[in-house]
């Protein structure tokens, strides 16, 4: 049990640290788009980043993939950046439930992102052969954090738009402007050519 609280809270500290930011931005621009009436489809995504995650941690854990880190850190802002620059690009737009585009990208970001936690993942277990359950434990620990997060922009949003009157385009662009921002930013500091 002292193992699963372990790997669970490093999970939970590693994305709620504000020094590693990244994370946080990725779900703002994530979520930002969505109300408190789409909880569920909002939660799949944030699953699905989660499962994104966890896969390539594990082909990481196991030494099936090893990719640059210097192109993963450059292509975590970039997907920060793509998502916010879709926001505001389909701020005008009435979402369709047929549009699944978010969480195509989910998934797929969520693959680059958890390359970006590999090296950290590695150092983590150390030599232990066994690499599942931590895996599982942190993934646990991760999409706790990734709801706590999720559930402060959805009550942000709420505040703004229903109590400050602020539209809903208004948060969406106002938020996926800043976010574009920081990533503009965290790219220039991580060009790896």
């Amino acid at each position: 049990m002292d193992d699963f609280m372990l790997y669970c809270k490093m999970g939970l500290n590693h994305v709620l640290d504000f020094s590693a930011y990244d994370h946080i931005l990725f779900l703002i621009v994530l979520a930002v788009v969505f109300s408190y009436y789409e909880l569920k489809k909002l939660f799949w995504l944030v699953t699905l980043f989660t499962l994104g995650h966890s896969i390539t941690l594990a082909l990481s854990a196991y030494g099936v993939l090893n990719i640059s880190m210097d192109l993963i850190e450059f292509l975590i802002p970039l997907t920060i950046f793509i998502t916010g620059v879709i926001n505001i690009v389909n701020s005008n737009k009435k979402p369709t439930k047929k549009d699944n585009t978010n969480l195509i990208f989910a998934l797929f970001f969520g693959l680059i992102h958890g390359l970006g936690f590999s090296n950290y993942f590695k150092m983590m277990i150390g030599q232990q052969e066994e690499k599942i359950l931590p895996l599982i434990e942190f993934a646990l620990g991760i999409e706790l954090a990734q709801i706590i997060i999720v559930f402060g922009i959805i009550f942000l949003g709420l505040v703004f738009q229903n109590f400050l009157k602020v539209t809903k385009r208004d948060w969406i662009l106002v938020c996926s402007s800043i976010v574009i921002g920081f990533a503009i930013q965290m790219m220039t500091e991580r060009v790896f050519w």
